[in-house]
């Protein structure tokens, strides 16, 4: 066990003491929810896991609304499904608003069929019908990893349209190292890195610098083959194809990592 872990660790069970202390007394409630909501997703989710049952459902009943998402990111699958049997479909629904789809996904697979059907529906209808592509692979594919919120570029467009194109969106998507380059039917060509994007002269097209030696994962690849490939190259993103080599989504390593802990997690048992 690394000294970051045990750090960690310690942290946890210093504010679960000071959590339950404070739970104990009388009217420290507003207190116990401010400083709950002051913590960072990842720690709140272990002080989560860290608490017996009845002190948990206190917890999470204080956590703030715009926070559950992130939390439940955070917490294993067992507890993220008790935690969401006690909330009705629309709080799903809510919490799952503003995170990234394969998110999105990993939560509802905690879910019965027919209470995610429940949810898709009470979901706006982009959120929707992107969830459901995600939802339409196993968890443990790279369809099952990707995100649908991707940037795709056309090869014929100078990296000045380019630049002009990215500055129209009021964020670009986390992680994102590289473009894809597709053609008018989407189908992946090959990817224009950031650095180049920003470092070479404005007025050459993408097709004169994308690279297109970087193979697209196919989407039933699985998960674990991903894990080894972006940790054998070095990847921060990767696309993902179909079977007619049209761009569908987008893995990142944030994704992997999880993946690759759990590989190490079967190994130690």
């Amino acid at each position: 066990m690394t000294s970051t872990h045990n750090e960690a660790l310690e942290k946890t069970q210093a504010h679960l003491s000071q959590l339950s202390e404070m739970l104990e007394s009388n009217g420290e409630i507003r207190s116990v929810k401010r400083m709950l909501n002051g913590l960072k997703p990842i720690d709140i989710s272990r002080l989560l896991e860290s608490s017996p049952p009845p002190s948990r459902k206190i917890l999470w009943t204080m956590v703030e609304d715009r926070r559950r998402g992130e939390v439940l990111q955070e917490i294993s699958d067992e507890l993220t499904g008790e935690i969401l049997k006690t909330m009705n479909t629309q709080e799903v629904a809510d919490i799952t608003e503003g995170l990234d789809v394969d998110d999105v996904a990993d939560i509802l697979q905690q879910l019965p069929d027919r209470i995610i059907q429940e949810v898709l529906e009470a979901m706006s209808v982009q959120n929707r019908s992107r969830v459901e592509t995600v939802l339409s692979y196993q968890e443990d594919t790279a369809g099952g990893l990707m995100n649908t919120d991707i940037i795709t570029i056309r090869p014929r467009f100078t990296l000045d349209v380019v630049i002009r194109y990215l500055r129209r969106h009021d964020e670009i998507p986390n992680s994102t190292d590289q473009l894809f380059v597709v053609n008018q039917d989407d189908v992946y060509l090959g990817t224009l890195s950031m650095s180049k994007l920003l470092t070479s002269d404005p007025n050459i097209t993408v097709r004169e610098i994308m690279r297109t030696d970087l193979d697209a994962l196919p989407v039933n690849m699985e998960d674990s083959k991903v894990a080894q490939l972006f940790e054998k190259n070095d990847w921060i993103s990767a696309a993902v194809v179909d079977s007619e080599q049209k761009i569908v989504g987008r893995i990142t390593i944030d994704d992997v990592v999880d993946v690759i802990i759990e590989d190490a997690d079967h190994s130690l048992m």
